[in-house]
C-alpha cells in the first residue's frame, strides 16, 4: 500500500521474522531526490510506528531521509500476544534481520545508516550497535531506557519473587501500573490522541515482560562503556517516566567519540509526539540538525559492507494512520521495572546545540 503526502511516499508492508510471526512494517520516502541517508525506528514500549511515529516519519523524509519502521512482535500491527515479550532478544533480532535486509538493497548499499530509539526503543538501539558495532552510522535516542536509576531499583528480593514464578505465569498482567500516558504526554489534545489509539497497549505490563524490561536495562547500564557509535540523546528534564539521570549516565559513560547530550527544559517524556508544537518543532530542528552535519560529506560516512542474512518475506497489507499525545503521575511499580524516573540533572554537553 502506498501513500503520497506531498514530497514524501508512504508505504505499509507485513514481513515474517525467523520464528514465523508476521510483522508489520512501513516506511516514508523522500519522493523528489534520492534520500541522504537511512534512517531505522525502535518505537516504545506498548507503542507501534505507523500512527504514534507517523511525524517524525513524515519530518524526516521531507528532510531528505528515508525512514523505516516496524512494530515489535506483539506491538501495534504486528502478530502475537499483545506487549508480550518473552525474550528482549527477539526484538533485537527481528529489527536486526529487517533493517539490514533493507540496507542489503541496491539502491541503499552505499546509503548512511541511523538509528532512531524513543524510550525503550533507546534500549533496542543500543543493542542493535552492541550486536554488529561497526554497522550503523550513528544513532538519535529520545529519552532512552538504557539504566535503572538508583531511586527506584527494585530490591533484589523483589526480583527474586518476581523470577521465580516468571515461567509460571509469564502473561499474567500483574505488574500494578500508573497510567503513563497521563505522564509521558504534556499537550492534552495530544494525549487523548493517544488514549484513543487503539494500537497502542494500554493495560498493565505482563510479568514476563517487565522483567525483561528490568533485566536489559540492567545489563546495559552495565555496558555503557561499550558503546562506540556516534550518537546524540535528548530528554527533558522534566521527564518523570525515564530519568534523564539515565541519559547523563550514557553521555558520561559512553566511549564515543562524536556524542551529544541536550535537556530540554520542562518538557516531558514523549518529546517528539506529546509536547505543544512549538516544542516538537524545536526538536526535530535539532535532530534534523544534527543528522544534516553527518550527512553532509557522503565521502565521510564509511558504509559496512552488507553480510548475508536471511531475507524476511514482504507482502503488502491495508492499515490506518493516526497521530500522538501524553502528561505525569507519580511513580509506580512498573516504573521500577523499566528503569523508569528519579530525579534531575545539570546540563552538559559534548556538542553546542
Amino acid at each position: 500500500m502506498i501513500h503520497m503526502k506531498s514530497e514524501v511516499q508512504y508505504h505499509e508492508d507485513y514481513i515474517r521474522n525467523s520464528r514465523g510471526v508476521e510483522l508489520f512494517a512501513c516506511r516514508w520516502i523522500p519522493s523528489s531526490s534520492s534520500p541522504k541517508a537511512l534512517v531505522f525506528l525502535c518505537h516504545g514500549y506498548g507503542m507501534e510506528c505507523s500512527d504514534s511515529m507517523r511525524e517524525c516519519g513524515i519530518r524526516l523524509a521531507s528532510a531528505g531521509y528515508a525512514v523505516f519502521g516496524m512494530d515489535y512482535e506483539g506491538h501495534g500491527r504486528s502478530m502475537g500476544s499483545r506487549c508480550y515479550i518473552k525474550k528482549f532478544g527477539n526484538i533485537v533480532n527481528d529489527c536486526y534481520d529487517y533493517y539490514t535486509s533493507i540496507c542489503a538493497q541496491e539502491e541503499y548499499t552505499e546509503k548512511g545508516r541511523f538509528l532512531y530509539g524513543e524510550s525503550m526503543g533507546g534500549a533496542v538501539t543500543l543493542l542493535l550497535h552492541k550486536k554488529d558495532p561497526s554497522f550503523w552510522n550513528g544513532a538519535i535516542l529520545v529519552a532512552p531506557m538504557c539504566k535503572i536509576s538508583e531511586k527506584v531499583k527494585p530490591h533484589p528480593v523483589v526480583i527474586n519473587l518476581l523470577t521465580r514464578v516468571e515461567e509460571i505465569i509469564p502473561k499474567w498482567k500483574i505488574v500494578p501500573t500508573k497510567d503513563v500516558i497521563d505522564a509521558a504526554f504534556k499537550d492534552l489534545v495530544k494525549r487523548e490522541e493517544v488514549r484513543n489509539n487503539k494500537l497502542i497497549y494500554q493495560d498493565k505490563p505482563r510479568l514476563k515482560t517487565a522483567l525483561e524490561m528490568l533485566r536489559t536495562s540492567m545489563n546495559l547500564e552495565h555496558s555503557l562503556h561499550e558503546i562506540t557509535m556516534p550518537f546524540f540523546v535528548l530528554h527533558g528534564e522534566a521527564d518523570i517516566v525515564t530519568d534523564p539521570e539515565i541519559s547523563k549516565a550514557l553521555y558520561e559513560k559512553a566511549s564515543s567519540r562524536d556524542k551529544t547530550l541536550k535537556l530540554y527544559p520542562g518538557m516531558w517524556h514523549a518529546l517528539t509526539s506529546g509536547e505543544p508544537d512549538y516544542n516538537v518543532d524545536l526538536v526535530f530542528a535539532d535532530i534534523i540538525t544534527w543528522l544534516d552535519l553527518r550527512t553532509a560529506d557522503s565521502a565521510s560516512l564509511t558504509v559496512t559492507p552488507i553480510r548475508a542474512t536471511t531475507t524476511p518475506t514482504v507482502g503488502s497489507v491495508i492499515a490506518n494512520g493516526v497521530s500522538n499525545g501524553q502528561m505525569r503521575p507519580k511513580r509506580s511499580y512498573f516504573n521500577l521495572l523499566c528503569g523508569l524516573n528519579g530525579g534531575r540533572l545539570v546540563p552538559r554537553s559534548a556538542t553546542a546545540m
